[in-house]
Formats: C-alpha cells, sequence, structure tokens
C-alpha cells in the first residue's frame, strides 16, 4: 500500500519530499503521493512535522 496524505492536516513544507529516497511525493500546495512509485518505506511519515502522512 502506498502512503495517504490527509489533506486536511498537511501544510504543505515539503519535508515528506525531501525525505522520499524513490521520489514519489511532489508538494503543490499539498503533498500528494504518486502511489505506482511508493515502495511504503514510511520515511516520509516519520519526517512529516503535521503527522499528516500514513502508511497503510
Amino acid at each position: 500500500m502506498a502512503a495517504e496524505v490527509n489533506q486536511d492536516v498537511c501544510v504543505g513544507c515539503g519535508v515528506c519530499e525531501a525525505s522520499c529516497p524513490v521520489g514519489a511525493i511532489k508538494v503543490d500546495g499539498k503533498a500528494t503521493v504518486d502511489a505506482d512509485a511508493c515502495v511504503s518505506c514510511g520515511a516520509c511519515a516519520g519526517e512529516c512535522p503535521a503527522g499528516a502522512i500514513e502508511v497503510k
């Protein structure tokens, strides 16, 4: 399963985009995850200061 971003909680800071080892996250106002590229490693969720990302 890919990481999921709670758009209501995301502040668009870009920390997740910088922490993703496969470049599956883009921030353009809010973070979005390319589910096909995501490897579900959890790096983004661990770095998100707002707690907006969950890996299922």
